[in-house]
C-alpha cells in the first residue's frame, strides 16, 4: 500500500547541512538565465552556424550559467560567424546582458538616468567589488488584446522586480518575482479549467469571475564544488533537450524545488536533479485552498557525451515517488537497478536525446523517453499496440541562415507519445507537477508537427511565425481513460483492453494553430509585441469546426514573451 508523504527531519537536516556547508569550499561563478526561448535561440544559433559543440557548456541542459556564456561570447567575438550587423547586434547585446563575466569592454550608457539610474544599459541599479556584486531591474508586463468569440477580450497585467548578483565570487543568487492578474485567451482558460492549474504558475485565486490573479516568486542559489562540479539549490523550472518541446523534462509546468549537480570533465556532463513537487491540490468549488498539498519525490540524472566536434548523446533515468527515498541520493547509480530492487514500487522513466550538427548550420536533433516496454508485445505478431509498451518519440532539424539569408532560421519538429504514457497505477507518481506534466502540454496519446521561422531583418526587429498541427484523443468524462491525460490511474477507466491502444483513441481532436508575433526593441530588455494567433480545432464531439482568433498588443520589460502554443 501507499504511505502518506512523512516528513523526515534527519534527511532534511542532512540536505541542509550539505547545501550550507559545500559553498565554504566553492570557487568562482555565476548565476543561472532564465530560460527564454527567444533569447536562447540567439545563442544556440552560433553554435549551429560554427558546426560544433561549444566547449563553454553543454546545450541539452537548461538554463545556462552567465559565467559560462560569456566565456562563450569572448570565443565568438573573433570568428566569421558574426559577420552582419545583426549578429554584432546580438553579440553586444548578450554581452552587456552578462556583463560582469565578459572579459571585453562593454560600453555604458551613454545618458544614465538622474545620473545614478542605468549606468549600464539592462541593469536599474547596480554595484560591484571585490566581495559583492548585485544587478536589480523592474519586470513588467501588460498586453491588450481582442478575440472576437470570446465574452471577455484576453488581457494581462504583471509587474515585479528581478535581481541577481554573488557573493565573494563564490556564491550566485538570483530572484524574481511578479503579481498578475490575467484575463487568457479561450483555448488556455480551458486548458486552465480543465487542470484546475495555470500554466507553468501553480497557485491562483479567482480575478473578477473569469480570470486569475496568482503570485510569482523563482529563485536559486549556485555555487562550485570543485572546477568541475557546480550545484545550484533553487525554486524553479529546468528543460532538458534541444527541441521547442522536451519529453524527458520541460518548463511547462509550476517550479518546484530543487537541488542540481552538475559534473563536467571533459567530453562529459553528468546531471543530477533532486526535487520535491507538488502531487496534488486541494479545491473548494472548482479554486485551490489553503491547506498542506500533498507532496512527492522526483529523481533524474542524465549523463551527456560530446562524441567527436559535432555529436551529443546524453542517457537519462529518473524516478518518480511519493516519499524522499535515500536509495536515489547517489548520483552515478543505475536509478532503475535501485528502485527494481526495492520491489519496483516507483516510476522510473529512460531514455536519451541527441543532436548533431552534421554540416555547419543544421542540426538534427530528437529525443526518446521510455515508460514501460515488453519485448514480446513490441514484436510479437500477436499483441500490437500493448497498453504496456509506452514512450514518447520526438525527432527535429533546425536550419541557420536559411539559403544564405542572414538570420533567417527554420525549426521542424515532430513530437508523439503513446497512449498511457507518464500516467501511472499508484496515486501521486504520474509524470506531473501541481496538476500539470512535467513534459509535453498535451501529455500523452497525442501526435504533433510544429515548424517554427525566425527573422530578425533589422537588429531591434525580430519576426516568429510558429505552426503546430495535433491529433490527440481526449477523455468524454472524468471517469473514462482513454490514455491521454497524466493525472489519471492508467488501470482504471480504460475503455480498451491490454492491446489494440493507438494514438487519436477517444474523442479525437485535430487542432491547427499559427502565431506570427514581432518584437521591438525599444530599450536593453524592453520590448514591444505585436502577434496574432489562429486556431482551429475539429472533433467528433463538435457539430463544426472550433475556431479562435487572436490579435494583441504587449509591452514587456525583463519578461519572457508568453507562449500559448499548446
Amino acid at each position: 500500500m501507499l504511505k502518506p508523504y512523512s516528513h523526515n527531519p534527519s534527511s532534511r537536516l542532512l540536505i541542509f547541512i550539505g547545501i550550507f556547508l559545500l559553498p565554504l569550499f566553492a570557487f568562482a561563478q555565476g548565476s543561472y538565465i532564465p530560460y527564454d526561448r527567444d533569447y536562447y535561440h540567439k545563442i544556440d544559433r552560433y553554435e549551429i552556424l560554427q558546426g560544433k559543440n561549444n566547449s563553454a557548456f553543454h546545450s541539452g541542459v537548461k538554463p545556462y550559467r552567465r559565467d559560462f556564456v560569456a566565456k562563450y561570447l569572448d570565443s565568438l567575438a573573433a570568428d566569421p560567424v558574426i559577420k552582419s550587423s545583426v549578429d554584432k547586434f546580438n553579440l553586444a547585446y548578450l554581452s552587456q546582458d552578462n556583463w560582469e563575466f565578459v572579459s571585453r569592454e562593454t560600453p555604458l550608457s551613454k545618458k544614465p538616468f538622474l545620473k545614478a539610474l542605468y549606468k549600464r544599459p539592462g541593469d536599474f541599479a547596480y554595484y560591484d567589488s571585490d566581495e559583492f556584486d548585485i544587478h536589480v531591474s523592474p519586470v513588467f508586463y501588460i498586453n491588450g488584446g481582442v478575440e472576437p468569440d470570446d465574452d471577455r477580450n484576453p488581457n494581462r497585467l504583471s509587474r515585479g522586480i528581478v535581481l541577481r548578483g554573488s557573493i565573494d565570487d563564490k556564491v550566485g543568487f538570483y530572484t524574481y518575482f511578479t503579481s498578475s492578474e490575467a484575463f487568457f485567451p479561450s483555448w488556455v482558460k480551458g486548458y486552465a479549467a480543465y487542470n484546475g492549474a495555470v500554466p507553468g504558475e501553480g497557485f491562483w485565486k479567482e480575478y473578477k469571475g473569469d480570470g486569475y490573479s496568482y503570485f510569482s516568486a523563482l529563485g536559486h542559489v549556485s555555487f562550485n564544488v570543485s572546477k568541475h562540479i557546480q550545484v545550484e539549490v533553487g525554486h524553479d523550472r529546468n528543460f532538458i533537450g534541444e527541441g521547442y518541446r522536451s519529453f524527458i523534462l520541460s518548463d511547462f509546468s509550476n517550479p518546484y524545488m530543487f537541488v542540481k549537480l552538475n559534473t563536467q570533465v571533459w567530453k562529459f556532463q553528468l546531471t543530477n536533479i533532486w526535487s520535491q513537487m507538488t502531487a496534488d491540490v486541494f479545491y473548494d468549488r472548482g479554486r485551490p485552498t489553503d491547506g498542506k498539498y500533498p507532496q512527492k519525490f522526483f529523481a533524474f540524472s542524465r549523463l551527456g557525451m560530446n562524441i567527436g566536434k559535432n555529436l551529443n548523446i546524453g542517457w537519462f533515468s529518473s524516478v518518480m515517488t511519493d516519499e524522499v527515498n535515500f536509495n536515489y541520493f547517489n548520483p552515478i547509480i543505475f536509478m532503475r537497478w535501485v528502485e527494481q530492487q526495492q520491489g519496483t514500487p516507483d516510476k522510473v522513466m529512460l531514455g536519451l536525446d541527441g543532436k548533431w550538427i552534421f554540416t555547419p548550420g543544421m542540426e538534427l536533433y530528437g529525443q526518446f523517453a521510455l515508460d514501460e516496454f515488453v519485448f514480446n508485445e513490441f514484436f510479437g505478431v500477436d499483441g500490437k499496440n500493448s497498453k504496456r509498451n509506452k514512450y514518447g518519440v520526438q525527432m527535429g532539424y533546425k536550419y541557420m541562415d536559411v539559403f544564405g539569408l542572414s538570420n533567417l532560421d527554420f525549426q521542424f519538429e515532430w513530437n508523439q507519445a503513446r497512449p498511457y504514457t507518464f500516467q501511472e497505477k499508484f496515486d501521486y507518481q504520474s509524470y506531473s507537477n501541481w496538476r500539470t506534466p512535467l513534459t509535453h502540454p498535451r501529455g500523452a496519446n497525442f501526435r504533433e508537427f510544429i515548424s517554427i521561422i525566425r527573422y530578425q531583418p533589422l537588429p531591434k526587429l525580430s519576426l516568429t511565425l510558429t505552426g503546430m498541427y495535433q491529433l490527440y484523443g481526449a477523455d468524454p468524462d472524468e471517469e473514462t481513460n482513454w490514455g491521454g491525460d497524466v493525472l489519471k490511474n492508467r488501470l482504471q477507466g480504460s475503455p480498451t483492453g491490454l492491446f489494440d491502444n493507438v494514438i487519436g483513441q477517444g474523442i479525437e481532436n485535430k487542432v491547427i494553430q499559427t502565431n506570427l508575433n514581432a518584437s521591438y526593441m525599444l530599450r536593453h530588455n524592453f520590448f514591444i509585441d505585436a502577434s496574432h494567433s489562429f486556431r482551429r480545432r475539429t472533433a467528433q464531439d463538435l457539430d463544426s469546426p472550433e475556431t479562435n482568433q487572436y490579435l494583441q498588443l504587449a509591452f514587456r520589460w525583463n519578461f519572457i514573451r508568453p507562449d500559448y502554443n499548446y
